[in-house]
């Protein structure tokens, strides 16, 4: 009963595979998203203001990072979790693949997020004076505490993989 009960957990696994899969295909969705913000700014370019080239600018290299922090996500969850991806000695592979536990994982996820968190926060400065003050402070305050999160996961790992107490 033990054994069967063991196997049934294992292979449970499997059911993080579509969800990985599904991962993709938000993948996909952004990188419409992405060329639907360009071919837009594309037409209107010559009359656009400097200032507002920096902001879409700015949602596109935003973009970008959420694309790379999904395909991380995705392929390293699933050889974390599920199982080996099996790449061809022939074929591209990525310099990380199949080094990246989920401690790393944990940690690229929250650099990723700090990343996103200025963009978005430099974004809102380029239009501070249309802003209240007091959601200034807040969106200041949010991006800190990823910073600090950030910073005290890192810190943790770091004490944890050294060995150290805490």
């Amino acid at each position: 009963m033990e054994r069967l009960l063991e196997n049934l957990m294992y292979s449970a696994r499997w059911i993080l595979a579509p969800i990985y899969l599904g991962l993709s295909l938000a993948l996909a969705a952004l990188a419409v998203k992405f060329f639907q913000e360009l071919f837009h700014l594309l037409p209107h370019l010559l009359e656009t203001a400097e200032a507002d080239l920096i902001l879409v600018v700015l949602s596109l290299v935003d973009m970008a990072l959420v694309g790379g922090l999904l395909v991380m996500v995705m392929i390293s969850g699933y050889e974390n979790f599920v199982s080996q991806l099996d790449i061809d000695d022939g074929k591209e592979k990525l310099s990380w693949l199949g080094k990246m536990d989920s401690g790393s994982l944990k940690m690229k996820v929250a650099a990723s997020i700090v990343a996103i968190s200025s963009i978005h926060l430099l974004k809102v400065f380029m239009n501070a004076q249309n802003i209240p003050n007091d959601k200034l402070m807040w969106y200041v305050i949010i991006h800190l505490t990823f910073v600090v999160s950030s910073f005290g996961m890192g810190l943790l790992d770091r004490l944890g993989r050294d060995g150290k107490a805490i």
